[in-house]
């Protein structure tokens, strides 16, 4: 990562499913280093794809609330996994991720193919109390008549599920 510097167009690519703290500080920490700051919105069928299932919300709706963020300059539907392909497309000097990715081999893979073109990946802290994962894991508790996922063995702080958030 190169600390404090300014880039001239940003990349923040995510689902950004269940729109939580963690996908706003990203992108707010992202528009801090770059003067311009696009955020891809990965399509339904490529979030499918990458992860297995479809998002929960639907892709013009989620384009919609990242696009209306304020650090957000403008909103890009990823539709191809190539992330060198939405490159050639956007034309980003810098793309930013959460550090999750960082150290793996999708991670690792991310750096090296950019780098190869003269693009940075910038990590920045992960918010591990809130995910879109947790938030789908508790939606599915709290539909399927499993009862409250904090009173579940293993939920609760562990998970960062607050019973006051999470009651009605």
């Amino acid at each position: 990562m190169t600390e404090g510097k300014l880039y001239r167009v940003g990349y923040a690519p995510g689902a950004y499913d269940l729109f939580h703290i963690g996908h706003l500080n990203i992108l707010r920490h992202a528009r801090e280093r770059c003067d311009y700051l696009v955020a891809g919105v990965v399509s339904d069928e490529m979030a499918e794809l990458a992860k297995g299932r479809r998002p929960v919300i639907p892709l013009i709706e989620r384009l919609e609330i990242v696009r209306n963020i304020k650090y957000v300059d403008a909103a890009f539907v990823e539709t191809v996994p190539d992330k060198l392909e939405t490159w050639q497309q956007v034309r980003f000097d810098v793309l930013f991720k959460g550090d999750d990715w960082r150290g793996t081999p999708r991670g690792e893979r991310l750096e090296r193919d950019f780098a190869a073109v003269g693009v940075d990946v910038v990590y920045f802290p992960y918010t591990v109390h809130t995910s879109s994962t947790q938030l789908r894991r508790a939606l599915d508790a709290l539909t399927h008549g499993k009862g409250h996922p904090a009173d579940q063995a293993g939920a609760g702080d562990r998970q960062g599920l607050s019973q006051q958030a999470l009651r009605p």
